[in-house]
């Protein structure tokens, strides 16, 4: 019985500490000008206009030097798909949230490449 005790309190320890970290994770992806890198996805809301955003994501592409294969837009969401050298597909996605507010998602790959994604990131933020 005392052994089932022990493992019980492990268990629920380790469940707790786990939780703690995915909460973390997802109140940082909610706050204006926080990034986070969720699950292979590098995740933010910044304070522009969608417009603006599209914009100084494909102007930071080019910069790259990353070659967009398909692009979508409406008034409420935008894709943006490229190529880099390896053939890797980066995808942009951006969704109006509010008056002057837009989530942000960078994603690299099936799996994410958070270096990669922070580049590009930057590159955007010094388009704006």
């Amino acid at each position: 019985m005392r052994k089932g005790q022990v493992f019980l309190v492990l268990l629920l320890s380790a469940v707790a500490v786990l939780a703690q970290g995915c909460v973390v994770a997802a109140v940082g992806a909610g706050a204006a000008g926080t990034v986070a890198y969720v699950r292979g996805d590098l995740q933010t809301v910044e304070t522009a206009e969608m417009d603006a955003l599209y914009k100084a994501s494909l102007e930071a592409l080019d910069e790259l030097e990353l070659a967009v294969v398909q692009k979508a837009k409406d008034a409420m969401t935008a894709e943006i798909i490229s190529r880099d050298a390896e053939d890797k597909k980066i995808r942009i996605k951006l969704k109006s949230t509010a008056e002057g507010m837009t989530e942000l998602s960078i994603r690299i790959g099936m799996f994410g490449d958070e270096t990669k994604s922070r580049l590009i990131y930057e590159a955007i933020k010094k388009e704006l």
